[in-house]
């Protein structure tokens, strides 16, 4: 169903987590994978190249190094982010304008530098890592939700604007994963197990999402076989969003 042979992704924040999963995914499915990452030497990739999302001139350089590597690019994956926690008054201006400019801007720029060679595709797709948190009140959570509530939005102004040339746009938005961002926030909670066990409880299926659950919805996204999906998100959120069901006996 997901098939990728012959064709060339590049995923960004593809050296640990999410991202890393997600370059496994691709590449056992065909397709020659490119990670931009801070630590490219800790990625498993076809090519693995450092590209600081907030630099567009890195950004520029690595998707160059990508078409002299590879003569195309096909997929996107926009999933390099930072977290923030705190309220509206928790986190200074220029924390504020650090995560806008990993968790937004950045995929702005990585998408504006690809946008001339997936436009030459007969494939093109871009996917973008956006977060339960964009349509959930989650405390304590109050820039990172505005972050991927913007993510949320540009990637439907990207699907309207790049439909007619052939690209799809579309976004995963997990719930609480199991990853290693998520493990240093239990490991600095006071009490560690409370805080995984008011995780889980939170998510209906009662456990935290798997990186590679992620992968399997981003890889229908990016796959030819989703050429009628568009503009939308798929929510990998153990049904966070949806459901709301009784307390467990």
């Amino acid at each position: 169903m997901t098939d990728f042979t012959g064709l060339v992704a590049i995923v960004t924040g593809g050296a640990s987590g999410i991202g890393a999963a997600i370059t496994r995914r691709l590449r056992a499915d065909g397709a020659r994978v490119a990670v931009f990452d801070l630590a490219p030497d800790a990625a498993e990739a076809d090519l693995a190249v450092h590209v600081d999302v907030r630099d567009d001139a890195t950004v520029v350089a690595g998707v160059q190094r990508v078409i002299d590597e590879f003569g195309r690019i096909d997929i996107v994956v926009n999933n390099a982010g930072i977290g923030a926690q705190g309220d509206v008054a928790g986190n200074s201006d220029d924390e504020w304008l650090r995560v806008l400019d990993v968790n937004v801007v950045g995929m702005a720029r990585v998408s504006r530098a690809a946008l001339p060679s997936l436009r030459q595709s007969p494939s093109a797709a871009i996917v973008n890592t956006a977060s339960i948190a964009a349509t959930a009140g989650l405390p304590q959570r109050a820039l990172y939700s505005a972050s991927k509530g913007a993510v949320l939005s540009l990637t439907r102004a990207m699907a309207a604007d790049h439909l007619a040339e052939g690209i799809r746009v579309n976004a995963v938005s997990p719930g609480t994963a199991d990853t290693p961002w998520v493990g240093r926030l239990l490991d600095s909670a006071p009490d560690p197990a409370a805080e995984r066990a008011a995780l889980e409880a939170r998510q209906p299926h009662g456990r935290l999402v798997s990186a590679d659950e992620i992968a399997d919805a981003v890889a229908y996204l990016a796959s030819p076989a989703a050429g009628s999906t568009t503009g939308t998100a798929i929510e990998v959120d153990g049904g966070m969003s949806g459901l709301r069901l009784r307390p467990r006996d």
